[in-house]
């Protein structure tokens, strides 16, 4: 489909925005990247266009696709990939951090989806690709709160599908199970408890937790996008799709009962015996 417009979100260098950007262009598309600061998109093999764009920001928001739309009259495609980690014990998350949290990874998404979808909408076609989590549809222990804002986010997927298909706009959720990425990198270097936390014993698992996403068997990155691209760009693209390490394993959870799903991840990463307190 060459010539289509899309606007990725979240496109650091060695994230999944920043592949799908590469994999977007070498399809023929016009592809405008995103990030909070332009020298972290440094890398891009193909002339890419880049915009400094912070989607916790009504305003940057806002002019950046209007900037995009006067310059080419139209977006095709918008992926809403931005997101942050956020490990840690819920009891010692502080409302701060959820707040920011829930800022990055889900009301970015429909901050993002309000400014583009007028447009498609006058235009009746376009399609709104949101980039949610494997953790979104089963939560696990010491990701709380990123499972939460990703199961959010994957509601506002679902309605937004319901709701826009009138007016000829479609909606995809991708849902990644184990994909080797950087998302990781900046909280590993920081991670810690609370002294008076009482899940000081805990501290390996959350860290265990923290690098589940890099394990043996994960995805590399590129072939994660270039298999996204391919549906996004297909004459019918899923409404869902998840692959990457663990994706049928989960798959497989949401059909069973919820308490053994419980019972299973809970003994997986919490209910084994912790190591020594730090």
């Amino acid at each position: 489909m060459p010539g289509k417009v899309v606007l990725v979100t979240g496109c650091s260098k060695g994230g999944i925005g920043f592949y799908l950007c590469e994999h977007f262009y070498e399809q023929g598309c016009i592809v405008y990247a995103t990030s909070r600061r332009l020298e972290t998109m440094d890398g891009f093999e193909n002339p890419v266009e880049k915009r400094v764009m912070d989607v916790t920001s009504d305003d940057d928001v806002k002019l950046v696709v209007q900037s995009i739309l006067e310059e080419q009259g139209k977006i095709d495609i918008v992926v809403n990939n931005a997101g942050a980690i956020a490990i840690g014990p819920l009891l010692d998350v502080s409302l701060d951090q959820a707040r920011k949290a829930f800022e990055t990874n889900t009301y970015s998404v429909l901050r993002v989806v309000q400014a583009v979808a007028p447009s498609m909408i006058e235009r009746k076609q376009g399609l709104i690709v949101n980039i949610g989590s494997l953790a979104g549809n089963i939560a696990t222990p010491w990701n709380g709160l990123y499972s939460a804002t990703k199961a959010a986010a994957h509601a506002l997927s679902d309605v937004l599908a319901m709701e826009c298909k009138p007016f000829g706009v479609k909606v995809m959720l991708v849902a990644p199970g184990q994909v080797r990425t950087n998302i990781t990198a900046n909280q590993a270097a920081t991670l810690e408890l609370s002294p008076t936390s009482i899940y000081k014993p805990y501290f390996d698992r959350v860290y265990e937790r923290l690098n589940g996403s890099q394990d043996k068997g994960s995805m590399d990155t590129d072939e994660f996008a270039r298999r996204v691209v391919a549906k996004v760009l297909s004459p019918s693209p899923p409404t869902y799709m998840t692959l990457g390490g663990k994706s049928r394993l989960f798959g497989l959870f949401q059909w069973f009962p919820h308490w053994l799903v419980l019972w299973i991840v809970g003994s997986m990463m919490v209910w084994k015996k912790p190591g020594p307190s730090m």
